[in-house]
């Protein structure tokens, strides 16, 4: 949270004899354009992303690892856009991307799909826990015998 507040914040430092309203406004207008004029970096909209001189290409993705192939993505300072598909049941995520290195693209692809093909191959955890939980169930418990008898003395 503290790391948001700090990437909002913005330092702006003006060389003036005489503070006006008239050159505040001038030092903001200036910093507003050069910020429109920087290209953004890293997650964008689809809109940004198709704007810049650069050809995007797209791939599928499955809601349960966007998160994986967006710190990937981030690593290799790949710009990238999510767009969802919603006219296909489940909703499909499309990725746009581009990067100006074809090597880092290709790297985080690699590295992307590596991590994948480990996930796919690690075994579940709940199979295994039904699984234990069968063979336990099959057991043979130990079974209390009450044969407890009382007599009266007198």
């Amino acid at each position: 949270m503290q790391e948001e507040v700090e990437s909002r914040t913005v330092n702006l430092a003006i060389s003036t004899t005489k503070l006006t309203a008239r050159s505040i406004v001038a030092a903001v207008r200036s910093y507003l354009r050069l910020r429109a004029e920087s290209k953004p970096i890293g997650k964008q909209s689809v809109k940004d992303l198709i704007g810049q001189d650069q050809g995007a290409t797209s791939i599928d993705i499955a809601r349960t690892d966007l998160r994986g192939f967006k710190n990937i993505a981030r690593k290799y300072g790949i710009d990238y856009a999510i767009r969802k598909d919603r006219s296909v049941d489940p909703p499909k995520y499309l990725v746009f991307f581009k990067s100006r290195d074809t090597d880092a693209m290709t790297a985080a692809f690699n590295e992307y799909s590596q991590k994948v093909m480990r996930k796919e191959e690690r075994p579940s955890i709940l199979q295994q826990l039904k699984d234990i939980k069968a063979l336990v169930a099959a057991l043979p418990g130990k079974v209390k015998v009450r044969d407890k008898q009382r007599e009266q003395m007198r």
